[in-house]
């Protein structure tokens, strides 16, 4: 990795950590925490807003485009060996060719058409973010959202009231941290992750360590963790539950590094397609 790059990132990772060292020293105070962000969403020029849901929109539109030309390749090499397979059906019938050759080529075939289906899977749901993007509800967050629901549960009454208390506590739809604890862990407390991640909310030893998380396994410490970061990402990306999530699955600094966009990670895309299309579905009922 060259020098210049690592600088670039180096400064990437400065500038999140000075965001987040403002907000940390603000949570001190939960009631007054609070009002400062109401106050900043108020005092916020609404272009700004619409800026970062536009260039959601845009990024998500792109990586539709992406999987279409993608999808157009990958068609134009089905039809290529659907062809070559039916040539070697007719030199198999005419005992040419091998009973092995026969089966590879059944099996390329096979194979084309799964990466088609797969392909076709992820056009869908990015279309399907790309709806929850576009409905403005999905933008607003905050613990009265119109995507907040009282209709869901944990399995644990004890780990239910805990969401609703740091929900409440740093400014976050309770539904919402439910929904990034269901994708992170499925409520698995004991859970970590082949990357290092670890509990309800799977904080990384870093984050946990920012937000005070000594035992990141402990559900209290774990939620308070979850929610404090989901907020302070809210506040980063002024209200972008996209941005917010991608954050939080890939760190702000990506998010920050491809022009507070969605990273073109495909574990992060799924992830935030996701946890969106189940976001605004409660929304509406």
């Amino acid at each position: 990795m060259g020098q210049s790059v690592l600088l670039k990132r180096s400064a990437i990772i400065i500038l999140a950590a000075c965001s987040f060292a403002g907000s940390a020293r603000a949570a001190t105070n939960p009631a007054r925490a609070s009002s400062k962000r109401a106050a900043a969403s108020d005092a916020a020029p609404l272009p700004d807003r619409e800026k970062f849901k536009q260039d959601y929109v845009n990024s998500t539109k792109q990586y539709q485009a992406s999987l279409q030309s993608l999808a157009a390749s990958y068609s134009e090499q089905l039809n290529a060996l659907t062809a070559r397979n039916a040539t070697m059906k007719d030199l198999f019938s005419k005992g040419i060719i091998s009973r092995v050759e026969m089966d590879q080529s059944d099996a390329a075939v096979a194979a084309a058409r799964a990466k088609i289906d797969s392909l076709q899977q992820e056009i869908k749901s990015s279309g399907t973010a790309l709806a929850a993007a576009l409905d403005p509800d999905i933008s607003t967050p905050g613990a009265n959202a119109p995507g907040t629901s009282t209709n869901w549960t944990t399995g644990d009454s004890k780990i239910d009231g805990l969401i609703r208390r740091n929900a409440s506590r740093f400014g976050v739809d309770p539904y919402l941290i439910y929904l990034v604890m269901h994708q992170e862990s499925s409520f698995n407390p004991s859970a970590v992750s082949p990357k290092g991640a670890g509990g309800l909310m799977q904080l990384m030893p870093g984050t946990a360590a920012r937000y005070g998380v000594r035992n990141r396994l402990d559900p209290a410490q774990s939620i308070m963790g979850g929610a404090h970061y989901l907020s302070d990402l809210l506040q980063l990306f002024n209200g972008n539950v996209g941005l917010a999530l991608a954050g939080y699955n890939a760190g702000e600094g990506a998010v920050i590094k491809y022009g507070n966009r969605v990273p073109p990670f495909k574990e992060t895309r799924y992830y935030v397609q996701n946890i969106s299309a189940r976001y605004k579905s409660r929304a509406k009922k």
